[in-house]
């Protein structure tokens, strides 16, 4: 039996990973795990802006409950590709070295925003306007600049880039034509 090929989701908040993800799975037959489903309160550094302005490093975000679910989905996989977002693509050393693909959803920044407004207006909760808001002005302060950064950090470590704005199934197609060519 060969060990599951790991292809991780990369790219910013609203870039379309969970979607893609879903998508990619379904037509491979193969299993995934989503990053937001593996997060705590100790997930991400108390300060963003502060650990942005001191290097961004993307090891200081700690999964442990991914890498966990991500080793026993490997060494219990009878599939092809494990599939999982990991927003940071190779930049955490914590996960690096079990990932096998990057691909990074390279989205324009203003898509990637309005992705994010539309969901929260989409699934609303007691607090989403609050919640859109908040996000709103950490994103104008510096959410859009740790983006930025964390997006170029991928970029120079990644075995595939999509730029172009399109549908779940025409970038899953566009995974998976890569994968046949590359992975095989």
């Amino acid at each position: 039996m060969n060990k599951a090929k790991v292809v991780a989701i990369s790219g910013v908040s609203g870039s379309g990973k969970t979607s893609v993800i879903r998508s990619l799975s379904k037509k491979f037959s193969c299993p995934f795990l989503l990053f937001d489903d593996h997060t705590d309160e100790n997930t991400y550094p108390k300060d963003m802006k502060r650990w942005h302005h001191n290097g961004a490093d993307a090891s200081n975000i700690k999964t442990p409950k991914l890498i966990d679910a991500l080793h026993q989905l490997i060494s219990d996989s009878n599939s092809d590709y494990v599939f999982i977002e990991e927003p940071f693509g190779r930049s955490r050393d914590s996960i690096s070295s079990l990932i096998d693909y990057v691909i990074l959803l390279d989205m324009p920044m203003e898509i990637c925003l309005s992705r994010v407004i539309m969901r929260n207006i989409n699934h609303p909760n007691s607090d989403s306007l609050n919640a859109i808001a908040q996000y709103l002005s950490m994103y104008e302060d510096h959410f859009r600049e740790i983006y930025i950064e964390s997006t170029h950090q991928i970029r120079e470590d990644c075995d595939l880039i999509i730029q172009q704005v399109d549908s779940v199934e025409s970038i899953t197609c566009l995974i998976g034509h890569w994968l046949k060519n590359t992975a095989n």
